[in-house]
């Protein structure tokens, strides 16, 4: 059966056409935050990557999830380690950029404060023209502000759910807009058309995430969402099309 999707108009984003992040590459095709999951997803039409980053024990910033490596009785946090001693398939940001390029959006889950800083001076060295398409994601506003003049130009985006903000989210966009924040990251389900614009109107970018399916994905492009988080890159790539071009 043909699902009808009716005519409703897509309302207008702040970044046109909107980034299609594979959340932590093709992970729905490949073993995710790697090299190769990255490179399929790029392949496969995603217009920008996520992934997750910390810091080893000697300072390097490596690409993973959980933040701990290791076997069930002998795990260590990525931080106690040094890179060299690291599962292979764990890349390092600078591995990512040499491997992919830098044709690409790159958001970037901040999962270790202190990885921030580090991630700057990569950017900056190996694809300074890439720095205002770099987006760390971090759930403080506090940290964000914190470290904006030191990742300066890089885009500043605050990961939350609507539930956990402690205003209105009127309120809560007029902070982000005064302290400097670039924008607000919430779960699929956190979101409207009226939100998007209320966002919008502070000129902040929505981004939303696990969006999985075309059901999903489809709604949100046409409420004006900036940028969406999908597992599969194939159904991202397909939902784009059929709203609005190929990504």
């Amino acid at each position: 059966m043909t699902r009808s999707w009716g005519v409703q108009q897509r309302l207008p984003s702040l970044i046109d056409p909107p980034i299609s992040f594979a959340h932590r590459g093709a992970r729905a095709h490949s073993p995710e935050n790697t090299i190769g999951a990255f490179e399929l997803a790029l392949r496969l039409g995603a217009r920008g990557l996520e992934t997750d980053a910390w810091l080893t024990a000697d300072g390097e910033v490596v690409l993973d999830h959980d933040g701990v490596v290791g076997k069930r009785f002998r795990r260590q946090p990525i931080a106690d380690v040094l890179r060299a001693d690291l599962p292979t398939h764990i890349p390092t940001l600078a591995e990512l950029l040499s491997a992919c390029g830098t044709d690409f959006d790159l958001s970037i889950d901040v999962k270790d404060d202190r990885v921030a800083g580090p991630i700057a001076d990569i950017v900056d060295g190996l694809a300074p023209e890439m720095a205002e398409r770099v987006y760390l994601c971090h759930p403080s506003v506090e940290f964000l502000v914190a470290i904006k003049q030191r990742v300066d130009p890089m885009r500043l985006i605050h990961s939350t759910r609507l539930e956990r903000l402690t205003s209105t989210p009127e309120m809560h966009a007029a902070r982000l807009a005064e302290v400097g924040i670039h924008g607000i990251n919430m779960h699929h389900t956190d979101w409207n058309g009226g939100l998007v614009a209320l966002f919008h109107r502070f000129a902040l970018l929505a981004f939303s995430w696990d969006l999985q399916f075309e059901h999903q994905l489809r709604p949100a492009l046409r409420m004006g969402i900036d940028a969406v988080y999908c597992d599969d890159p194939d159904v991202m790539v397909d939902a784009f099309a059929a709203e609005i071009g190929r990504p």
